[in-house]
């Protein structure tokens, strides 16, 4: 007969009763009375319709069926025992890191440096989560978030990363793109938008591409999107340097003629200013200054 889940406390009284084949001192370990471990035992008997105790006047002894049943019940809770101390141990020694960032900079960016920093902290586990919205640091929210902006957010500590270039850029089989020469040949492609603090508009306008009227684009709320379909040929897009570095290294993208336009805002890693970041957290953001700094003492190609 299978033993039912509700059998396994019974089990487990009795794995201690046959441990020491002494009733009274099995219950004196797990703080019941001997008549408890009596029952249990009698009931596990009854469930299995085998004698697993020899009694007599002197106290019991195990059967020769209560010497197997011990045997593997041993052998399960010494397992059961070593995965639960592993786990144990894991939970102490291993600390999570709540990071809130952009969807767009995670996919080109952060992602493909990871490894390194988890090959330097391999007890640091990171939970990643993405999107645009303004991020909560209340007691559910994250222990760190990645945003761009201007670097000023009330009542947080902004890590200036680093800033963006904007450019515009295109797949090279795009319909137009090789007979582009100038700026203002660009207005004349398809135009991708990504609704971005800082637009087409600003470009031009940095090109010395004066009373352009702008015509109707193909517009996305997610850069990783727009960049997509700049990439399958729906248009020339304003690439953000950080964002299209590994598919203008990859050559799904081609960068257009005109000027490298230097945005407003940048990246910063923040965190409430009242709330010590975590040991974890720390090392997570020493990590990212040290990444970022190294992206800016490297110019890409595409930018010189």
């Amino acid at each position: 007969m299978a033993l039912r889940p509700a059998s396994l406390p019974g089990l487990g009284v009795f794995a201690v009763a046959a441990r020491h084949q002494n009733f009274a001192h099995a219950a004196e370990e797990l703080g019941l009375t001997a008549s408890a471990v009596s029952h249990h035992v009698r009931k596990l008997e009854t469930l299995l319709g085998v004698k697993l105790f020899q009694r007599h006047a002197r106290g019991v002894a195990l059967s020769l069926e209560g010497r197997s049943l011990a045997d593997a019940a041993t052998a399960a809770l010494s397992d059961i025992d070593a995965v639960a101390l592993t786990l144990s141990t894991r939970a102490r020694d291993v600390s999570r890191v709540r990071l809130a960032t952009l969807h767009s900079l995670t996919y080109s960016w952060l992602l493909p440096r990871l490894r390194r920093f988890f090959g330097l902290h391999p007890l640091i586990r990171v939970s990643i989560e993405t999107g645009g919205a303004i991020t909560r640091f209340d007691d559910t929210g994250p222990d760190l978030a990645i945003r761009y902006g201007a670097g000023y957010w009330p009542g947080l500590t902004a890590h200036h990363l680093m800033d963006e270039w904007l450019f515009p850029a295109a797949a090279p089989g795009l319909k137009g793109v090789r007979g582009i020469e100038n700026a203002a040949q660009i207005a004349a492609l398809p135009l991708v938008s990504d609704l971005a603090f800082e637009g087409w508009r600003e470009w031009f306008r940095a090109a010395g591409v004066r009373g352009l009227h702008l015509p109707e684009m193909h517009t996305f709320t997610d850069t990783t999107d727009a960049v997509e379909a700049a990439i399958l040929e729906l248009g020339a897009i304003l690439a953000r340097s950080r964002i299209v570095a590994p598919y203008l290294r990859e050559g799904k993208l081609i960068r257009l003629p005109g000027p490298a336009l230097k945005g407003r805002f940048g990246y910063y890693a923040i965190h409430p200013s009242h709330r010590r970041p975590s040991a974890a957290t720390t090392e997570l953001i020493g990590w990212l200054l040290a990444e970022a700094a190294r992206d800016e003492s490297e110019v890409p190609a595409f930018l010189e």
